[in-house]
């Protein structure tokens, strides 16, 4: 059985390698629940945020990678159990000299931007901390948010904090910002002939898990 599976450009979780191969913590979490299975062969594909729900429900693809829930996703694909649990975090410009340490520092501050990509929870708690839509400035991925930031036409960028510390280098240092952390889960078509709506994906307590998220995080300094 062949499955063909979603992904985005965000590391630690999945990316594109030098040599063209797909790795990550999600993407070996996918590959050893997927051959438990009985699946032989995956197929990966690249996508941005915004296209993940969208294809699987048109039969683009059969399985995105992880993503949090949201109600209104919840009605549009199926999800299987939560595979792990995050808050958000901030890259921000080195010295971090606005002192942008949370949504409420940001939305309080007027002429701070703030970079989001597109579709994803950030820009809802964002909105819901009071930084207003003329602050943030939308991006189709990670790296166009990083490059913007590096030029300086945005003062943070906002995303998991695993994914944040990850993309962070000495120009441009991460900080946690305050969001209770929310469960990550796999999708799929609601279509009946789906039959991945797998009862056996571990959750967020899973002993592989754990032990490929801790090999595949940034360590702190």
């Amino acid at each position: 059985m062949k499955v063909r599976v979603a992904y985005i450009e965000e590391p630690p979780f999945y990316r594109t390698a030098e040599d063209r191969r797909v790795v990550g913590s999600d993407i070996e979490l996918a590959e050893a629940v997927l051959g438990a299975i009985g699946v032989t062969a995956i197929k990966y594909v690249t996508t941005s945020f915004d296209q993940l729900l969208p294809g699987v429900n048109e039969g683009r693809w059969d399985m995105n990678v992880p993503s949090f829930v949201a109600p209104e996703r919840a009605q549009q694909v199926a999800f299987s159990r939560a595979v792990w649990a995050l808050g958000d975090g901030f890259v921000l410009q080195a010295g971090n000299p606005k002192a942008l340490t949370s949504y409420k520092a940001l939305a309080a501050c007027g002429d701070a931007r703030l970079g989001v990509i597109a579709g994803k929870v950030q820009v809802e708690s964002a909105l819901a901390a009071g930084v207003g839509k003329a602050q943030m400035v939308v991006f189709a991925d990670q790296p166009e948010a990083v490059a913007a930031l590096l030029e300086g036409r945005i003062d943070a960028f906002a995303g998991t904090g695993r994914s944040q510390r990850c993309a962070r280098s000495p120009r441009r240092p991460s900080h946690s910002c305050r969001r209770r952390a929310a469960a990550g889960r796999t999708s799929f078509s609601r279509a009946p002939y789906v039959v991945l709506r797998l009862s056996c994906m571990p959750d967020a307590s899973s002993t592989r898990w754990q032990r490929l998220e801790r090999a595949r995080s940034p360590k702190r300094p």
